[in-house]
């Protein structure tokens, strides 16, 4: 071959090689400190999760403007009060209830130590947690009390009894002591209020318009 037949030949092999490398490089992994952006598959992912929260958050709420969540807090709760009396008569036990801006829980006077402490044999009366969104606001003897979360009432010493005591007392005797405890939605007017009434019984004080039709009173 002429040396400039075969120069040439050069040439364009070189040339080739030039051109088909940086398409060989697409088939291998990124080079280091590339940034990869989002797959589809992630993005659709993300979404779905997004409308799950919202739905759950629609849902919470019917289109008729009732609180489903709220409304069955606030019968568990009238029934739990309602059962913790039933049990403080039958057991000639003094009970109460210690309420937390996110929850609530039942105590037991323990005579021994002169101590309150969380009820423990009683399923029924375990320490309860508030869904999200819900919060509690307690009145006692018409005097507004300031209620910590249930994570800072963990903490508190319970071998003192002024420092570790229900809000509520629910004597042996059946009498409770004057409140009102409302249960409130977060950025809403939905609210209802359990209280006692003259005679003694609990009843349900709607305090919102959609929720005027569940009024009730509970023996």
């Amino acid at each position: 071959m002429a040396p400039a037949a075969a120069a040439e030949t050069g040439r364009l092999a070189e040339a080739s090689r030039a051109q088909a490398a940086p398409r060989s490089r697409r088939g291998l992994a990124p080079l280091p400190g590339a940034t990869r952006g989002f797959t589809l598959i992630e993005l659709l992912v993300v979404c779905v999760i997004i409308g799950i929260i919202v739905a759950g958050a629609v849902l919470s709420i019917s289109v008729l403007g009732k609180d489903h969540a709220l409304e069955t807090e606030r019968d568990r709760l009238l029934a739990l009060l309602d059962y913790a009396r039933d049990q403080a008569s039958l057991q000639t036990r003094e009970l109460g209830l210690y309420c937390t801006d996110d929850g609530y829980r039942f105590l037991a006077f323990d005579p021994r130590t002169n101590l309150w402490k969380d009820i423990t044999d009683d399923e029924a009366l375990r320490a309860r947690p508030l869904p999200d969104g819900l919060s509690i606001h307690l009145a006692v003897e018409s005097h507004d009390i300031v209620l910590t979360s249930a994570a800072k009432a963990d903490k508190l010493p319970k071998t003192d009894p002024q420092n570790y005591k229900p809000h509520i007392m629910i004597f042996s005797n059946g009498d409770l002591t004057s409140f009102a405890l409302t249960l409130e939605r977060a950025g809403t007017d939905h609210a209802a209020t359990i209280a006692p009434n003259p005679d003694g019984r609990l009843e349900v004080r709607a305090t919102s318009d959609s929720d005027s039709s569940d009024s009730g009173s509970s023996s």
